[in-house]
């Protein structure tokens, strides 16, 4: 009898480890950040390239950096490309499905010289593939992309691009 309690009373062991492994990794994400309930992660992709400015004139005068669109590739974690990031904000897979996502919620990334984490509502899917069923995304760990400090002070800078490159994870849910 001792022999079948000990298999299930380890079961319930790892079951337990599990779930509060889980919950450890998503204490890690601000609260504004979490998708809502009953969404599943589903897909976390390694995004590596740039988010792009435009030097232009600001509504209270003078000038100012205007973000224009990031420009990334997502990779899972063996490398392997996984598809694009563009405007919209757009992400795009090798299958042709995309998922268009609209900022719902802001946090401060860990690293205060780099653009916030973001939860993303996704607006629209299109294609039938990875991304098409996408109803959240969070953007975590940024590293990098906040518009310059400087390069946008006058008129003859109004041409001006900076393509600043960030990293950052994404992680879809359905």
């Amino acid at each position: 009898m001792k022999a079948r309690t000990m298999p299930a009373r380890l079961l319930l062991t790892v079951l337990a480890v599990s779930v509060l492994g889980a919950c450890a990794t998503r204490l890690d994400v601000p609260g504004e950040l979490r998708p809502p309930a009953g969404q599943e992660l589903v897909l976390q992709l390694h995004a590596d390239g740039y988010q792009i400015y435009d030097c232009a004139a600001a509504p209270n005068g003078g000038y100012a950096w205007k973000f224009r669109a990031p420009e990334a590739t997502l990779r899972d974690g063996s490398g392997k490309l996984m598809g694009d990031h563009y405007a919209g904000p757009t992400w795009r897979a090798p299958d042709g499905s995309t998922a268009v996502g609209e900022v719902v919620a802001r946090a401060p990334s860990r690293n205060p010289e780099s653009i916030p984490q973001l939860l993303l509502s996704a607006k629209r899917g299109d294609g039938d593939g990875v991304f098409s069923k996408v109803k959240s995304v969070q953007r975590l760990d940024t590293a990098g992309g906040q518009q310059p400090a400087t390069g946008c002070s006058s008129a003859t800078d109004l041409a001006r691009v900076a393509r600043v490159p960030y990293t950052a994870t994404y992680a879809f849910f359905q």
